[in-house]
């Protein structure tokens, strides 16, 4: 397992690779973002800025789309994965807002875990990228990655992975390094063929190290 300073150097290192590494989502008010986080799930980001404009321009308040019409919101999105769910969760989320937190999307991880559709890592994520409030949001990227590298063990779930993260990085850092792991996770530990003969961590990466041996990696 790496201990803190190995894991930081990991992330440092990352981010020589990746240094401008940051959210792929579009959006222009934190009750756009959310919207998009949520329409984001088993979706790639290209899929949802792709749609969002018009959505985003056709409600513009969370009160324009808690009066929505599910069908209309559903024709706006119906591209994407999960369409049909996604649609409801989105304006149950937008008559959330109005009716319990007065239009305004709320600051704590605690409130927004009571909106339709926000889910912890939803949570998350909009704190760390609307209100710069330190967060980890784990997703498939940042799991495979901190337990490809040892991070964390590999039977460690989502919540245990957070909390490793939290304790071995420094808390200013949390934001850098989620953004960083998903980039490397994307674009370097990827799920089939990683990029492991090249990779600057294969040093003290034995998962890769047993890639390269099974001629599973690139």
């Amino acid at each position: 397992m790496l201990n803190a300073k190995q894991t930081q150097t990991a992330i440092a290192i990352m981010g020589e690779i990746f240094p401008n590494a940051k959210t792929s989502l579009v959006a222009d008010s934190p009750f756009h973002f959310l919207l998009a986080v949520i329409l984001s799930a088993q979706t790639t980001d290209k899929a949802v800025n792709r749609l969002t404009p018009a959505l985003f321009a056709r409600y513009p308040q969370p009160i324009d789309l808690a009066q929505a019409d599910e069908a209309e919101v559903r024709s706006l999105i119906k591209t994407i994965g999960l369409y049909r769910n996604k649609s409801k969760y989105l304006i149950a989320c937008a008559q959330g807002l109005v009716t319990k937190f007065n239009g305004q999307v709320p600051q704590t991880r605690s409130e927004l875990l009571q909106l339709a559709g926000v889910g912890q890592k939803t949570a998350d994520v909009v704190l760390a990228e609307c209100f710069q409030i330190p967060a980890i949001a784990v997703d498939t990227h940042v799991s495979r990655v901190a337990k490809r590298l040892a991070i964390v063990p590999k039977n460690a779930n989502v919540l245990q992975i957070e909390h490793t993260l939290m304790k071995k990085l420094p808390q200013s850092s949390w934001i850098a390094a989620h953004h960083r792991m998903i980039f490397w996770g994307r674009y370097q530990c990827m799920a089939r063929q990683p990029k492991c003969s090249t990779c600057p961590l294969l040093e003290i990466c034995s998962a890769g190290k047993g890639l390269i041996k099974k001629g599973a990696a690139k």
